[in-house]
C-alpha cells in the first residue's frame, strides 16, 4: 500500500452526498490512492442525509451540487441543522464560480471538480484541521459562556447574600444600639433632674452628644436596610431625591404615572439601589444641575429612567476596571430578571433600568 502523504490518527468516515454509484467509487478511489484510510456512505437526498448524521460518528461531508432531489447548498442546510462541525467539501462537474464562492461564503471548506480530484486527500486534510480548530474554538466560548453564566449566578447570589446581611444588621443596630442609647438618655435626664447645677451642665453636654450618636446609629441603619422601603417604592423615591436634593443642592423632578406598584422585596431593593448609585455618580462626576426620573409602569414591567443634564459618561468611563457601581448595578438587574441600559448624549446621561413586577401584591411585597 501506498504510504500516507495526508496521515491521520484514525481511519476516517465520511459521508458523500451523490446520486452517481460510479462517481461515488472514483472519489473513494481517488481517497484510496492518496493514501488515506477513509470508509464511505452515499446518500442521496435530505432525509436520508439526516438520518445518518443524526446516527452520528462521521469525520467529513463530501457532497455533489446538482443531484435530481437535491443540491449541495441544501446539503449544507442539512448539516447546520444537525448542529455537528464537520468539514463540508464541495465535489462537482458542472458549478460555476460564483455558486463557488456563495458556497465557501456560507460555510463549504472547499471545492473540487470531477475528474480533476488530484488535490482531494490535501484539500479534506486541510479542511479536517479547520474543522477542528472550529469544534475548539466553540468549546472554548462555551466554556466562557458557562463561566460568564456561573459568575453571574454567584454575583446574584452575594448579592442576595449582602442584603439579608445588611437586614440582619441593621435590625441588631436599632434594635440593640439603638434601644441601649434610647435607655441611656433616660438615665441621663434623670442623673440631670437629680444633680447639682455642674452635674446638669456635664448631662446636657452628655445628652447632645448622645443625640448625635442616635443620629449616626439612624444613618447606618436607613443605608443598611431603608425603612421607608417599607412605605412602598413610590415614596422611597421620593424621599430619595429630596434627601439628594437637599445634600447637593441639585434640583430633581419625579414623574410616576402610578402611586403603588407592587414589587417582591429583591425588585424593590434593586430599584432603590439603582437610584443611589446614580445619585452617587451624579454628585461625584456629572457635575450636573438638574436630575429627572421616570418612573413608568406598563405591561408587567417597571422602566426607571434616571437623566442628568451633566457631562455625561463616556465609554471609556463604563469600561474602567474599577467601574464595580455600574457593573453591580447590571448584575443585580439580572438577578431579578430585568436589564440595565446608560446612554449619552449632547443634553447629559440617561441610566434606564427595566424589572419585571407582580402582576398582583403578594405577602411581604413592596409596594
Amino acid at each position: 500500500m501506498t504510504e500516507a502523504r495526508y496521515p491521520l490518527d484514525a481511519r476516517l468516515r465520511l459521508l458523500v452526498v451523490e446520486d452517481d454509484d460510479n462517481d461515488f467509487l472514483l472519489l473513494v478511489a481517488a481517497l484510496g490512492r492518496q493514501g488515506l484510510n477513509v470508509a464511505c456512505e452515499r446518500v442521496e437526498d435530505a432525509d436520508a442525509m439526516a438520518a445518518a448524521l443524526a446516527a452520528g460518528g462521521w469525520d467529513a461531508v463530501i457532497s455533489d451540487h446538482h443531484l435530481p432531489r437535491f443540491s449541495s447548498t441544501e446539503a449544507l442546510q442539512v448539516l447546520r441543522d444537525s448542529g455537528q462541525v464537520l468539514p463540508f467539501l464541495i465535489v462537482s462537474g458542472a458549478i460555476g464560480e460564483d455558486v463557488a464562492v456563495e458556497a465557501m461564503r456560507q460555510g463549504a471548506d472547499d471545492y473540487l471538480i470531477k475528474g480533476r480530484l488530484a488535490r482531494l486527500g490535501p484539500a479534506l486534510t486541510n479542511a479536517l484541521r479547520a474543522a477542528r480548530t472550529r469544534r475548539d474554538s466553540l468549546a472554548a466560548q462555551q466554556a466562557l459562556r458557562d463561566s460568564e453564566a456561573r459568575l453571574r449566578e454567584l454575583s446574584a447570589h452575594l448579592q442576595s447574600v449582602v442584603e439579608e446581611e445588611r437586614r440582619a444588621i441593621a435590625r441588631e443596630v436599632h434594635d440593640e444600639i439603638g434601644g441601649t442609647l434610647t435607655a441611656l438618655r433616660f438615665d441621663l435626664a434623670w442623673i440631670g433632674r437629680h444633680g447639682g447645677a455642674t452635674i446638669a451642665h456635664r448631662v446636657e453636654q452628655a445628652l447632645e452628644t448622645l443625640t448625635l450618636a442616635q443620629k449616626a446609629t439612624q444613618d447606618i441603619v436607613r443605608d443598611l436596610r431603608p425603612p421607608v422601603l417599607d412605605a412602598g417604592i413610590v415614596a422611597a423615591i421620593e424621599w430619595q431625591l429630596a434627601q439628594f436634593h437637599r445634600r447637593s443642592g441639585v434640583v430633581t423632578r419625579l414623574h410616576t404615572n402610578t402611586d403603588r406598584i407592587a414589587l417582591s422585596d429583591a425588585v424593590a431593593i434593586t430599584v432603590y439601589r439603582t437610584l443611589q448609585e446614580a445619585l452617587t455618580n451624579v454628585a461625584k462626576h456629572a457635575q450636573a444641575s438638574t436630575v429627572a426620573v421616570d418612573m413608568v409602569l406598563s405591561d408587567a414591567e417597571l422602566s426607571l429612567e434616571i437623566h442628568d443634564d451633566g457631562r455625561g459618561i463616556a465609554q471609556t468611563d463604563l469600561d474602567k476596571p474599577q467601574s464595580f457601581g455600574l457593573r453591580g448595578l447590571t448584575e443585580r438587574a439580572r438577578a431579578v430578571g430585568g436589564w440595565l441600559e446608560v446612554s449619552r448624549s449632547a443634553s447629559g446621561a440617561t441610566l434606564l433600568l427595566t424589572v419585571p413586577v407582580l402582576p398582583d401584591p403578594a405577602p411581604g411585597a413592596s409596594a
